[in-house]
């Protein structure tokens, strides 16, 4: 039987990136921009933390690594809600670049899906950057108001990063976490292993 105390503090990190996901999506309801940009800024930074904590502690685990990325998707995914919420005209005037954009990320999700049962936890240095650059830009958004140079970069950013996760599903037949990338993927012996 699983117990909270078998998590570790990196977990609960990720933990409180689910928990707070109903009170953002309160304070969106009561369309309290600044409280609710200002919370999504400590549930990103935790993401940075939790990373940091199971890096330096060497506590990661697979189970980590899936409840870090489930984490991941609920904050990202109240960040775009936020976007649709305070800067509606941008979304309205940029659907279809955003549509181009998010569709491959959905094929990605059904193939990871399809193969493995679940989404994918690569957590690839491309990854990683995209996180970031996506985090800065809805965070971006909503304390100044969108940039576009910001939000090209962020599209093409994760476009290449999408495809990449494609190729790596394609490279591995059963689940694995934790690969930096498709060169190091091609060194894995998880990968050998799976065949």
């Amino acid at each position: 039987m699983l117990t909270f105390k078998n998590f570790n503090i990196a977990d609960w990190f990720s933990f409180y990136r689910i928990a707070a996901a109903p009170f953002l999506l309160i304070l969106l309801w009561l369309h309290m921009q600044e409280f609710f940009t200002w919370m999504l800024l400590i549930s990103y930074s935790t993401d940075m933390i939790d990373g940091y904590l199971a890096r330096k502690f060497k506590i990661t685990s697979p189970r980590g690594s899936q409840l870090d990325s489930i984490g991941d998707q609920i904050t990202f995914s109240i960040g775009l809600i936020g976007l649709l919420v305070f800067e509606f005209d941008f979304i309205k005037e940029n659907y279809i670049l955003i549509l181009i954009a998010f569709t491959p990320y959905l094929i990605q999700m059904l193939i990871a899906f399809k193969k493995y049962g679940k989404a994918t936890s690569f957590h690839t240095y491309l990854a990683k950057l995209s996180a970031f650059v996506q985090a800065f830009f809805i965070l971006y958004s909503l304390f100044f108001g969108p940039n576009y140079f910001l939000f090209y970069f962020m599209i093409i950013l994760g476009l290449i990063e999408t495809i990449e996760e494609i190729i790596l599903i394609s490279m591995f037949d059963k689940w694995v976490s934790d690969v930096k990338g498709i060169y190091w993927a091609l060194k894995d012996k998880r990968r050998l292993t799976n065949k």
